[in-house]
């Protein structure tokens, strides 16, 4: 006479019941901390390098003026002429009074061109100015 030992018939396996709840919370999670890239940069720059940054904390009131290696200037997502920034700086500080304006400047970029940009601004009254550069190692 032979005899057979008795297996358990369940099976471990592991709960799946709470796992679209699970998926939900991270996707909420990371929609809600992933911050998007807000402007498509048309211009093509190298930023300076500097011995002491300081690095600014609410970037919701930051307007980014780019300069490019040719000369191109683009202010957020459009590429403009000199004297239409005077006109954007004035429309940006009527909807953000404390309005920080961001010049990224192409390294090899003439002064002349940032003198002209910092005058228009001062038309615009827009006279917070942050200069954009990277850590200088």
């Amino acid at each position: 006479m032979k005899f057979k030992k008795k297996q358990a018939s369940t099976k471990q396996s592991v709960p799946t019941a709470s796992l679209p709840d699970i998926i939900f919370m991270l996707l909420i999670f990371f929609m809600v901390s992933t911050v998007l890239r807000e402007f498509d940069v048309k211009v093509q720059f190298t930023l300076p390098a500097a011995k002491q940054i300081e690095k600014i904390d609410n970037k919701r009131i930051v307007s980014y003026i780019w300069v490019g290696r040719d000369g191109r200037v683009q202010v957020d997502d459009n590429l403009v002429l000199i004297p239409e920034i005077q006109n954007l700086a004035a429309r940006k500080r009527q909807v953000i009074p404390n309005v920080i304006m961001s010049l990224r400047i192409d390294e090899g970029s003439k002064m002349g061109i940032v003198t002209d940009i910092q005058q228009q601004l001062r038309k615009g009254d827009a006279l917070r100015i942050n200069y954009s550069t990277l850590m200088k190692l």
